[in-house]
């Protein structure tokens, strides 16, 4: 008995994290897809992956200044005539031999190669931490628009039922009239049926719009379709309002914050320090080298007496240091035309910023535009929309009285419902163009 207690008391706990886990998965906010993108997002995984690369070559080209160490263990089987390394004598019998040997090299100068080296990558490291936020700020902007779009087309939906509503009202108040023959105009029935036709058909268009959104968002998701998936809403105030930059303000702003500017201006310095790198190796190479050796035979022997493999190794050991100067003369002439083709990929990065600030300025002014005209627009719409309410108002309490046409109450009907719709396109419209304002200006504020 104490068990089931137990059972029910456990299934008690566990009913209410269920409900929760459910609501979790079908239920998200801007924030939560955010996250789920980026976490989803391909491109962004190949960034990253780029970016560990970068990383790899800048500590490698760090590790260049330690000095190289090499150790090497040589042993042989020798038969007939050949030299003894313990002895370096002649002998004519088979014997075992052993060679060990430690160097080390450390270059001094190299015409600067390896400091060069190491700013070279340190800077496309940089880079590349920069083409990893690009990648998640794109597949962020992609995410909003998307989100945004979607609850568009439910702002739009629940429109268009409530002009449903509307007119079956009027349809049902109609049937009602013309049953009793209280109907005045029998073709007004007809008109406000076809009116409910067209409002049913909006609706399902409506409907496929939105599955429509919410397949692509999810698709940006990277996660399978759930056509009960709900998004949070975003407070509408919020959805209207202007930016406070003007165009050249957002676009002098983007290029100190826009992480795809930065990494184009990275990956130029990057390409200049390229053709220092090149250069060096136009001049000569010091470096200081060392070694420690020893060596061990079986037929080892002083004044006639074999020799132990312990004594052997201490015996025969040397060392050896020195500095060593490399000079280069003639190579094919490789050295100086990775210095012309250094200076090529220079210049194709200095064109690849210059391009990247041209379009930046442009994609600024059009977002800019296009932000202005949507305002523009809604404000137009919200004094159209309290223009055409009244005016709908007025219509259908005299189509009501029986004081005006069917054809004049459908007419101020749809002036209404279409200014309503305009009206939720425009406001989501200013709000998706804000934010990509934001994005130029690296503040994706959600």
């Amino acid at each position: 008995m104490r068990y089931y207690k137990y059972l029910l008391f456990s299934l008690a706990l566990t009913i209410p994290a269920l409900a929760h886990s459910q609501t979790a998965d079908t239920t998200l906010n801007l924030q939560q897809c955010i996250d789920i993108a980026i976490k989803n997002n391909l491109d962004v995984k190949k960034s990253e992956l780029l970016l560990q690369t970068a990383k790899v070559n800048s500590n490698q080209a760090k590790e260049f200044l330690l000095p190289a160490i090499s150790g090497q263990v040589d042993h042989s089987i020798s038969s007939g005539r050949g030299i003894d390394p313990s002895t370096n004598t002649y002998v004519n019998q088979s014997f075992k031999s052993g060679n060990y040997n430690l160097n080390g090299d450390l270059t001094l100068f190299s015409g600067l190669q390896n400091l060069n080296n190491i700013k070279q990558t340190s800077l496309a490291y940089q880079a590349g931490k920069m083409d990893f936020q690009q990648a998640k700020d794109q597949v962020t902007i992609s995410v909003i628009t998307a989100y945004l779009l979607v609850l568009n087309n439910t702002e739009l939906l629940n429109q268009v039922r409530n002009q449903l509503d509307v007119s079956k009202k009027q349809v049902e108040r109609l049937n009602i009239l013309e049953k009793e023959g209280a109907n005045k105009q029998p073709s007004d029935l007809y008109d406000l049926k076809g009116t409910y036709g067209d409002n049913q058909l909006n609706v399902v268009n409506t409907v496929a719009t939105l599955k429509g959104s919410k397949l692509s968002l999810l698709q940006i998701l990277n996660i399978p379709y759930k056509e009960n998936i709900t998004l949070a809403p975003i407070n509408a105030e919020d959805l209207a309002k202007q930016t406070s930059n003007s165009s050249d303000q957002v676009y002098d702003i983007a290029l100190n914050q826009l992480a795809y500017v930065k990494a184009a201006t990275l990956r130029r310095q990057s390409a200049e320090k390229g053709v220092s790198v090149a250069k060096g190796g136009l001049f000569p190479t010091v470096s200081l080298f060392g070694g420690l050796s020893t060596n061990i035979s079986s037929s080892g022997q002083i004044a006639g007496q074999d020799v132990s493999y312990a004594d052997q190794f201490k015996n025969n050991r040397g060392t050896n240091v020195g500095i060593s100067l490399r000079v280069p003369i003639l190579g094919y002439f490789q050295k100086r035309n990775k210095v012309a083709l250094a200076k090529i990929d220079l210049q194709n990065n200095i064109y690849v910023e210059q391009t990247t600030k041209v379009q930046l300025r442009q994609n600024v002014e059009q977002a800019y535009l296009n932000m202005t005209s949507a305002y523009e627009k809604y404000n137009v719409l919200v004094e159209q929309v309290a223009a055409y309410t009244e005016s709908f108002r007025t219509a259908e309490i005299r189509f009501n009285a029986g004081v005006l046409t069917s054809v004049d109450f459908v007419v101020a009907k749809n002036n209404l419902d279409r200014t309503k719709l305009n009206m939720i396109n425009a406001r989501y419209s200013v709000y998706i163009y804000n934010k990509i304002l934001d994005y130029y200006q690296g503040k994706l504020s959600l």
